[in-house]
């Protein structure tokens, strides 16, 4: 089964790459001329609902050449930028319908896929909070780098 939906996400992302759809909504969030907190909110509803069709990574190569200028823009922090994103994508692979782990979850455990969603909900509830947090207190996502930086 596993392999049907690999096989099933490489074609949905190659298609989704000719059609440009990502690159468009990308575009489109750009044009709405957004303050930096709309933004993040606009991303991070933007990459759950990519995430719920595409696999994380397909996600990230589709739209960060895009998504990136307007990070810039907004005077965001790129390594903060990179954390939010990995853990926005992460989120998103643990939502219905096609999220990419939710599988893998099922073939472990040979649970039906509605169950395996809802016991995957309290994890996506603890994302979104961490989301949250790193957005008001961008300090917890960068204290480690900057440590990293100083030593």
């Amino acid at each position: 089964m596993l392999p049907v939906i690999l096989a099933g996400a490489a074609f949905l992302t190659v298609a989704m790459g000719f059609t440009g759809i990502p690159r468009e909504l990308a575009a489109w969030i750009g044009t709405l001329g957004l303050s930096p907190l709309q933004l993040l909110a606009a991303l991070t509803v933007f990459f759950v609902v990519l995430g719920c069709f595409l696999d994380g990574i397909s996600v990230v190569v589709l739209t960060t050449s895009v998504i990136l200028p307007m990070v810039q823009q907004a005077g965001l922090d790129l390594i903060w930028f990179g954390i939010y994103l990995v853990l926005v994508v992460e989120m998103s692979q643990i939502t219905p319908p096609v999220g990419f782990n939710l599988f893998v979850l099922q073939g472990m455990t040979g649970h039906n896929i509605f169950k395996v969603a809802w016991m995957a909900m309290p994890f996506f509830l603890l994302m979104i909070l961490a989301t949250v947090l790193i957005v008001l207190f961008p300090g917890l996502a960068l204290w480690l780098p900057q440590t990293m930086l100083s030593g």
